[in-house]
């Protein structure tokens, strides 16, 4: 939707409805090949049924938090689809494969890397955070400013109306993980709730919204603020393990589970070995730091790592393992690096190894 090389950014404001239906108006390509969804439907399941289902969820997420229908409701007014077609496409638990339109909300691959003083040369917490999905997603991801009378402004990437990263100017940071739990239920959608948690104003807010009891699954999310606080939260639906990260730690995440109590909900278990190539590499990569002196972790460097092909094609800058011509292939579409402290996202296009396009947006 944007030019070759950027992610063009869009910024809204008016309340959740208004700001849902300038995002619309502004993705509409994308949300129309989002609901156009019916050679994606999983075996057996017609597309009435698979309205039938999304309205369940939507009933739930309607009952606790009505705004984020409103504003997904908002975004099919802008771009002049179907709002129950469009909220089923906000739906990640009740697709069986991922969808192939670069418009939908499709199964990802993601690292994430969290440093902090004293290792950092800057003294300020620093993430860093790959994102992988169909390579035809990329030319469907937009950034958003969102401002809404009440809350924390928001930054985010992701695709039309859907977050994959985000932050707030209350120093909110939030990035992460798809797992794929084996508890999936009925309930608020994961992918909705990252929208709801960047309006938190603190760490403890952000987490009370991640473990919300009607949730239908959940995601490993990765909480970072300005105050030097990290949390990661490793959950499914109706379990999780909170890790506060003391000061001094890092932490390195990717899309299975780590936690020993959360092992067990673990519903892929063959990609979670090809997961854990990407895990180990990172944690190797901040084994090293931690085995050196303070002060050396650069955002030069984190750049590094978000480049580094260890383990490929099952590495941290993930290229197409079928070749470049394969549409269908996974490869990291789009990167970034959040100075936390300083409130400065760095975020670009494509594989951070190939030296593109850098934009820059400071909250606050």
């Amino acid at each position: 939707m944007g030019a070759a090389g950027s992610i063009p950014l869009v910024a809204v404001a008016g309340s959740h409805r208004e700001a849902g239906r300038q995002i619309g108006l502004a993705t509409a390509a994308v949300l129309r090949a989002a609901v156009d969804f019916d050679r994606d439907l999983p075996a057996g399941r017609s597309r009435a049924d698979q309205l039938g289902l999304a309205w369940r969820y939507r009933a739930a997420t309607l009952a606790a938090t009505p705004w984020l229908v409103d504003e997904i409701d908002g975004a099919a007014e802008g771009a002049g689809v179907d709002s129950l077609a469009l909220f089923a496409a906000s739906i990640e638990e009740i697709w069986a494969t991922p969808p192939s339109q670069a418009g939908m909300p499709a199964t990802g691959d993601c690292s994430d890397l969290v440093v902090g003083p004293p290792w950092t040369a800057d003294g300020h917490l620093w993430v860093a955070h790959t994102n992988d999905l169909a390579a035809e997603s990329e030319a469907s991801l937009v950034a958003v400013e969102r401002r809404v009378p009440g809350e924390p402004v928001v930054f985010s990437v992701g695709i039309g109306p859907w977050i994959s990263v985000g932050w707030n100017d209350a120093g909110l940071s939030l990035t992460g993980n798809e797992l794929a739990p084996n508890d999936e239920r009925v309930g608020v959608p994961r992918l909705l709730m990252v929208r709801e948690q960047l309006t938190a104003r603190s760490i403890d807010e952000a987490v009370a919204l991640a473990l919300r009891p009607d949730r239908a699954s959940s995601y490993n999310t990765v909480f970072a603020h300005r105050d030097g606080r990290a949390v990661n939260v490793e959950g499914s639906a109706g379990a999780a393990v909170i890790r506060r990260l003391s000061p001094g730690d890092m932490l390195a995440h990717t899309n299975h589970y780590v936690e020993p109590e959360m092992v067990q909900f673990e519903g892929d278990p063959a990609y979670a070995a090809r997961s854990r190539i990407r895990y180990e590499r990172a944690c190797a990569l901040l084994a090293k730091v931690a085995a050196g002196p303070p002060g050396t972790v650069t955002p030069g460097l984190l750049r590094a790592w978000l480049a580094d092909h260890e383990g490929a094609p099952d590495s941290i800058c993930r290229h197409p393992a079928e070749g470049p011509g394969d549409r269908s292939a996974t490869k990291t579409v789009f990167w970034c690096l959040a100075d936390v402290t300083a409130g400065e996202i760095r975020y670009g296009p494509g594989n951070p190894c190939a030296g593109g396009t850098e934009h820059r947006h400071r909250l606050g």
